[in-house]
């Protein structure tokens, strides 16, 4: 399943932008804040070869991001996904490569999904844990209309539920 915006090209992510996501993985800034074997070459590519390859069930999973400027250049990914792979909450994701930082993509890429994940896969809520000191992702949480409930593991989790979608969006 492909989404489009204004700018924005998202298909399903596949191992043709394995390199890419591992290049963005190690670009200064990018994994800071997120939880993963990023020092360890081997278990780093393991890890993305992972999460490329599983199936997350219909109508979940990373799409990677692309301008309809340039459109066979990769600038990141957006997810909808199990919590970490495999729980029970639906979480929403994303990681764009920091020569797109500060251009709307990310908000632009996540509110499609945001859209899908109410709109036809209708969720009764999506998730996203960010670090507290990740400034960038909890503005864009906020953006979305998701709102921060609790605090989990050291993360602050933010929430959105399809009635707050609903009255945020007027979907």
């Amino acid at each position: 399943m492909n989404f489009e915006t204004e700018r924005l090209i998202l298909r399903p992510r596949t191992m043709d932008d394995f390199d890419d996501c591992v290049v963005m993985d190690r670009a200064p800034g990018v994994v800071d804040f997120i939880v993963g074997p990023w020092q360890d070459r081997d278990a780093h590519e393991a890890f993305v070869k992972a999460r490329i390859n599983q199936d997350y069930g219909v109508g979940l999973g990373y799409w990677s991001i692309f301008t309809k400027e340039i459109p066979d250049h990769f600038i990141g990914w957006v997810l909808l996904i199990p919590e970490d792979g495999s729980g029970s909450d639906i979480e929403i994701g994303w990681r764009l490569h920091p020569d797109y930082w500060g251009q709307g993509f990310a908000f632009e890429a996540a509110r499609a999904v945001v859209d899908h994940a109410f709109s036809h896969m209708e969720l009764p809520r999506i998730i996203a844990a960010i670090d507290p000191r990740n400034t960038s992702s909890k503005k864009l949480a906020e953006r979305l209309g998701m709102t921060c409930k609790e605090s989990q593991a050291g993360f602050a989790v933010y929430e959105m539920s399809l009635d707050d979608y609903q009255r945020i969006w007027g979907a």
